[in-house]
């Protein structure tokens, strides 16, 4: 099952996205226990989100994680799945609050990067890691044949 839902296509261009996301989630990863206060337990604290501390090392233990791993291509569609659902729950906690206190474009233009963020994730879930990944690579030794030496025989 893990091999089906590791495989990706030979795209090489797949790596910008890669790099664009796996640079960020691993930035905002880091910054979660750099900065608790305004990046981490504290900002979760401020929105009302239960169980700050615990959340707070959670996702930004999972951003570092996922980020290393986005970077690398490796298991990239299940990386991405968690990157969405950091990015949807980002968005649905921090954006729509904008919304409603000053309109739809100031929404908009505050939450650019998530959207950006958000599709990247989505994008990668879909395709996989590309060419420069290593899920290719794991891929394609899944897809050769073992050689059975004669003394095996």
């Amino acid at each position: 099952m893990l091999s089906k839902f590791n495989q990706t296509t030979s795209n090489p261009s797949f790596i910008l996205i890669r790099i664009m996301l796996g640079v960020v989630f691993l930035s905002e990863g880091i910054q979660k226990f750099l900065y608790p206060a305004i990046r981490g337990a504290g900002r979760f604290e401020k929105i009302g989100l239960p169980y700050p501390e615990f959340l707070g090392s959670f996702v930004g233990t999972s951003e570092i994680i996922c980020g290393v791993l986005l970077l690398l291509g490796l298991f990239t569609r299940l990386s991405s799945l968690v990157t969405t659902i950091i990015m949807i729950t980002a968005i649905l906690t921090t954006k729509f609050i904008i919304l409603n206190n000053d309109g739809f474009w100031s929404m908009m233009h505050a939450s650019r990067t998530d959207w950006a963020m958000l599709l990247g994730s989505i994008f990668l879930l879909i395709n996989g890691g590309g060419k420069w990944s290593l899920d290719i690579i794991y891929q394609n030794r899944q897809k050769k044949p073992l050689m059975v030496s004669k003394e095996m025989k």
